[in-house]
């Protein structure tokens, strides 16, 4: 095939639309067999054939008034699309899964269990209100005013209780891990 033509005196169809229609009819198998050998997918394949004919569609007036074949434009526009979507591949990160998490590990939740031991003794080195306010904020999910209501206190102290709470969490579990240490 050399230029888009359908009739003998070598004039471009009527439209561009019945341009593309016949170049694809032309060389679009053509093309999918040349493309399948460089991609995995299909998907892939058919996504570099798409994008060489809306390529072809974009510069039709250019094709259609030069003589030369179209045919070897269009495999060097798909071997151009193959090599950008190979370097595109290449430049992304590839994505490690991240290995399941085994249940039959070699502490079996041992950690979990220590964890919550020293949290466990942190509270009750806690005064009541301060435990009230903390377990009902973090283990219940209870905003500040909700807890300030069911407690009976202004919202003023139930947030002050909160922060000395914390305060008194993070000192308990930090002496904690010095002596671990």
């Amino acid at each position: 095939m050399t230029a888009i033509t359908t009739d003998d005196a070598g004039r471009l169809p009527g439209d561009a639309d019945a341009a593309i229609r016949e170049l694809y009819c032309c060389h679009a198998a053509a093309l999918s067999v040349y493309v399948g050998r460089f991609c995995t997918d299909h998907a892939d394949t058919d996504d570099i054939v798409q994008e060489t004919f809306i390529r072809a569609w974009r510069h039709l007036p250019k094709l259609s008034a030069d003589e030369r074949p179209v045919r070897p434009w269009l495999f060097r526009v798909a071997r151009n699309l193959l090599i950008d979507a190979d370097r595109a591949a290449r430049a992304r990160p590839t994505v490690v899964q991240p290995p399941p998490d085994d249940d039959g590990g070699t502490d079996c939740g041992l950690n979990q269990v220590l964890d919550r031991e020293l949290v466990v003794g942190a509270l009750h080195h806690l005064s009541a209100a301060h435990q009230a306010v903390l377990v009902e904020t973090f283990y219940h999910g209870g905003s500040l005013a909700g807890i300030a209501r069911e407690l009976g206190i202004p919202p003023g102290t139930a947030r002050s209780r909160l922060h000395y709470a914390l305060q008194a969490m993070r000192q308990q579990l930090g002496a904690t891990d010095a002596v671990a240490c």
